[in-house]
């Protein structure tokens, strides 16, 4: 028996080393990336990134606009202006003048009736009032401001002191809080009246003209 498998070990040790042989000579020989279980390792593909975003364009920028060149003024058709629009004023057939009594201005034309918020003091039922502060006067064609008061040559408004009125009697109850004391207010405002009796636009004086003359 044991002749036996030692001629048995003989015959099979040689095939043993020629496959072992072959292996190593095939694997010396075949590259590792081309495996199948290198090559899936090994193998990648890039990966490209696509911007979706589109570019940037630079808005055109235009021009600053064109400014058209001012014209300087004459002063002599500045002066002389004033005086033509007077004469517009004076043919018309209505119209209405601007006033500041004590600081209030009241747009009035002739027969209008006027309650001034405040008491005129030294002035008597009949007694007949010139306006002199005019900031405006004008009709339906023509207005003439002044810077800020027209001049009182150009102009006549005079105004007649009707009545010395006042307000019914006003009583006001005030309380502060936490007391049980009340605080009656009486008040009783008194009014002005006035009826605007004419309003007359004047010829331009010789001094106002000879002013603007001079100017030119």
């Amino acid at each position: 028996m044991l002749l036996v498998r030692a001629i048995q070990r003989s015959l099979l040790r040689p095939q043993v080393i020629e496959t072992c042989s072959s292996f190593k000579t095939v694997s010396s020989i075949t590259p590792r990336f081309s495996l199948p279980i290198r090559s899936r390792t090994i193998a990648t593909t890039p990966h490209l990134r696509i911007s979706s975003a589109p570019p940037k364009t630079s808005a055109p920028t235009s021009p600053p606009p064109k400014t058209p060149p001012t014209v300087p003024s004459d002063p002599a058709l500045a002066a002389h202006e004033p005086l033509a629009l007077l004469t517009a004023l004076k043919v018309q057939p209505s119209k209405y003048i601007i006033v500041k009594i004590q600081g209030f201005s009241f747009l009035i034309t002739p027969g209008d009736k006027v309650v001034l918020p405040f008491l005129l003091k030294d002035v008597r039922v009949g007694d007949t009032l010139r306006l002199t502060h005019a900031t405006t006067i004008g009709s339906r064609d023509y207005t003439m401001n002044g810077n800020p008061y027209i001049d009182e040559r150009l102009f006549e408004c005079r105004a007649t002191f009707l009545e010395e009125t006042a307000e019914p009697l006003r009583k006001k109850e005030k309380k502060k809080r936490r007391t049980r004391r009340i605080k009656t207010v009486k008040s009783k405002h008194r009014y002005s009246v006035l009826r605007i009796k004419e309003l007359i636009i004047n010829d331009v004086p010789p001094a106002v003209a000879a002013a603007a003359g001079g100017s030119t």
